[in-house]
Formats: C-alpha cells, sequence, structure tokens
C-alpha cells in the first residue's frame, strides 16, 4: 500500500505539473487512480529533471540509479519513489516499462534526432507508449490487443505534445520533426533550430503530425473499449483531452512558434461529459475489429513486456549502450557525438 502522505505529494505533483492527466484521473476509480497518480508522478519528476538540468546525463543516470532502488526494494528516501516502489511490488511491474522510459530520456539527454517517422516513433514509443503500458499494467490488463491499441494513445498523445512544443524544443535546440519531412521542403535540422520561424512548409508539417496522431487516436479508440468499466471514462477522458489540444494547435493555424496551444476548464468539463457518454455507448456496441490490428513495430517490445511473454528481465542493448554513453560524457566533461536514427 502507499502511504498517505506520499499519495498527498503525488497528488499535489500532478496537479501542479499536469492539469490535463489530472482531470482525466479524476474519473479513475480510486483503486487506479492512486497508483496511476503515482506512477505518473514518478515518471513526470524524473522528466522534469532532465528537461531542467543545463547537464541532462547526470539526470538520467541518476534516474537509472533510483530506478534500481526501486526494483531492489529499497527506494531513494523521496514520496514519488517510495510510492512507485509501492506500486511495483503491488502490481508486479514489469521492469522493461520503466526502462523504456528511461531509454527514451537518454536519447533526449544526447540530442538524438529521428530520420524518418517510424525512427520518431520509436522514441515515442518509449516515452509515452510505456507509461500507456504501464497504466494497463495498473488496469490488471495483459491482454495484447488492449496493450498494443494503449501503446497507440501514446504514440499520438506525444505527437500532439511534440506538435505543440515545436517552437518550445527548437529554441532549447530541440528538434522532433524528422529529419527527412524537411529535407522535403529543402530545409536542414540547423538551419531551423538557429531561426525557428514559422512558414507555410512548418504549419505543414505540424498538420501532418497531427495528422498522424490522429489515426492513432482512432485506432486507440477499439482498446479503451474494452478496459474494465470502471477505468472507460478516464481514459477516454485523456484521449478527448490530449486530441483537443491538437485541435487547439489547428485552430492557430498551425502555429506552434508564435504561440502555445491551450484548453481551458470548459473544454475539460466538456469531454468529461463525452468520455462518459462514449463509455457507456461501449457497453452496448459489438467490439470494433481494429481491436486485433497488429501492435505497431515500434511498440511491439512494450506489448511484449506487458503481456508477461517474457519474464526474464535485462537491460536491451541500446539502453545500455545510451546509458554508457552519457556515463563516458560525464566522465569526460565532452559532449557525446550522438548519430540520428
Amino acid at each position: 500500500m502507499i502511504a498517505s502522505a506520499d499519495m498527498d505529494h503525488c497528488r499535489a505533483a500532478i496537479r501542479a505539473g499536469s492539469l490535463s492527466f489530472h482531470t482525466a484521473s479524476l474519473l479513475l476509480p480510486a483503486k487506479v487512480r492512486d497508483p496511476a497518480l503515482a506512477l505518473y508522478a514518478f515518471c513526470r519528476l524524473a522528466d522534469d529533471a532532465v528537461d531542467d538540468s543545463d547537464d541532462k546525463g547526470p539526470a538520467v543516470l541518476g534516474l537509472r540509479d533510483r530506478l534500481d532502488l526501486v526494483y531492489a526494494g529499497r527506494p531513494r528516501n523521496a514520496a514519488a519513489d517510495r510510492a512507485f516502489a509501492a506500486v511495483v511490488e503491488e502490481f508486479e511491474m514489469p521492469r522493461a516499462l520503466p526502462d523504456a522510459l528511461l531509454e527514451g530520456l537518454a536519447w533526449d539527454a544526447v540530442d538524438r534526432r529521428y530520420n524518418t517517422l517510424s525512427d520518431l516513433l520509436t522514441y515515442c514509443a518509449r516515452v509515452a507508449s510505456a507509461v500507456g503500458a504501464m497504466m494497463c499494467v495498473l488496469m490488471r490488463v495483459r491482454d495484447a490487443d488492449a496493450l498494443a491499441r494503449a501503446c497507440d494513445l501514446g504514440l499520438a498523445m506525444q505527437l500532439t505534445n511534440i506538435a505543440r512544443d515545436i517552437g518550445e524544443d527548437a529554441r532549447a535546440g530541440r528538434l522532433y520533426f524528422p529529419l527527412e519531412w524537411l529535407a522535403e521542403k529543402g530545409m536542414t535540422p540547423e538551419g531551423f533550430v538557429a531561426k525557428p520561424d514559422i512558414t507555410p512548409d512548418i504549419r505543414q508539417l505540424t498538420q501532418r503530425l497531427l495528422e498522424e496522431a490522429e489515426v492513432l487516436y482512432t485506432r486507440s479508440e477499439a482498446g479503451i473499449a474494452v478496459l474494465p468499466l470502471h477505468c472507460r471514462p478516464g481514459i477516454y477522458a485523456a484521449r478527448y483531452v490530449y486530441a483537443g489540444i491538437g485541435d487547439s494547435v489547428a485552430r492557430n493555424a498551425f502555429d506552434s512558434i508564435n504561440q502555445r496551444a491551450r484548453t481551458n476548464g470548459w473544454q475539460k468539463l466538456g469531454w468529461v461529459g463525452l468520455s462518459l457518454g462514449q463509455s457507456a455507448v461501449s457497453t452496448v456496441m459489438p467490439r470494433s475489429a481494429v481491436l486485433h490490428a497488429p501492435a505497431r513495430p515500434e511498440v511491439a517490445f512494450l506489448v511484449d513486456a506487458a503481456a508477461r511473454r517474457g519474464t526474464k528481465f535485462s537491460r536491451s542493448d541500446a539502453l545500455f549502450a545510451a546509458l554508457m554513453q552519457l556515463e563516458a560524457r560525464d566522465r569526460s566533461g565532452l559532449p557525446v557525438d550522438q548519430p540520428s536514427i
């Protein structure tokens, strides 16, 4: 069980750091909501520690050490760590899932860029779909089809986040557009990051990201409909709230450089109502054939881990290599050359 003081800390962290997730979580039953908030608090605070650090390498390595302690049953003396350790023990959380998040943060730390859409989705799988798979574990859902659709939802959410944060990321030296998309427009990543102006080409690329997200949001709904009934409203709410952020980007004429897309309380309230209605409808509608669509190759390893298709834990070669690069950079104080994929 999560200590009540630790749970209070996690709730406060989510209210302050992610109103969208907090809104959606209110529709989850308490037995899922509390561990979900603990999970999200740990993931969010870890992400913030990396984002807010001038030197991201030590922050990622620190997260690795925190995960090692959690899975050894000796969490760091901090509320989010203790709460997450309780979640790991109660739900038998596969180590591969938080490790995937760790790998995505390691890629951010070395400023990895992505050549193709599939490469970008490989990153999104780690920083977002891994959380979706962990949410399924908290709902006691281990069905591979439902897990695949949860991973679709994670991909869609992360693409939406990327579309919303284009200007903010560029000003921080980060770039998530697939490099081949830029090349098709005659643009270079260095040129865009140096001068992130809104142009018709950038508007088109932002729209393209959101169109890819919309396909994935649609695919995800087939999986939400087979979740436990009491969990569906919260997950539908997350789907609609995040898609609403994409709609706000579109209303801003796909300009995420000069303005930041926002949603308001009335909109969130409307999406909550829509989520309740959609959950009720899903109880009487036949299951969609989309439920059984194969998992995208970028997320297949997450589905296998959460479905317990492989029970032995070992860090992936890619994660091990990324961590070794960060340790080498930390020791030398010099940047590590990290090619795009």
